[in-house]
């Protein structure tokens, strides 16, 4: 490769520069903070990426400037947070909010809104995942009775019962494994 080849092909300064991270600080009520950690921490999103996602759209952040009432959002309860975003996503969010004449502020806390739908429908089906672990569990406990009555028939030195324990102790870490989600998800419970 000659050194005027590009070596980042479809890259520019511009582009590479937008990726920057940046930390700024908002005052966001704390249901919307909330929202925020929980749909980063829960379903493994980087706060980085959510921003990215609610806020670099700038159509869709158009849009929601438009429906934003000043009033009521300063009758909201809210304290200061400091998140990291990309430099794209913050120069979107200060086009905006400079053509609209709208408070940073109350462009993150109506954008954060659209994560309430996601949130609501990750809460139901958290109480799905809650009634199949109780099923699977249940599954499992039945491959337990079976190991001990194959033990019963055959001997526990019997290689078919030391397969049958290989799954009944692959069966029991996917069981911890699954209780360790359900319980990390108990956060929603609470949203």
């Amino acid at each position: 490769m000659s050194k005027t080849e590009d070596q980042f092909p479809g890259s520019t300064l511009f582009d590479l520069r937008g990726k920057q991270s940046v930390r700024a600080t908002f005052k966001l009520s704390q249901k919307a903070i909330d929202a925020i950690g929980l749909v980063a921490i829960h379903m493994g999103i980087k706060q980085k990426s959510l921003f990215d996602h609610i806020i670099e759209d700038i159509d869709a952040l158009d849009s929601l400037a438009k429906t934003i009432r000043i009033r009521q959002f300063k009758k909201i309860s809210r304290k200061q947070k400091t998140f990291v975003l990309s430099r794209r996503t913050i120069e979107s969010l200060e086009a905006i909010s400079r053509a609209y004449g709208t408070p940073r502020d109350a462009l993150v806390e109506y954008s954060v809104k659209k994560l309430e739908s996601i949130i609501t429908a990750e809460k139901a089906r958290h109480e799905e995942r809650k009634i199949l672990l109780k099923d699977i569990i249940d599954h499992f406990n039945q491959g337990k009775l079976f190991y001990k009555n194959a033990v019963s028939i055959l001997g526990k030195d019997d290689p078919f019962c030391r397969r049958i324990e290989k799954a009944v102790f692959a069966c029991h870490k996917t069981e911890k494994e699954l209780a360790a989600f359900i319980e990390k998800s108990k956060i929603l419970e609470e949203f």
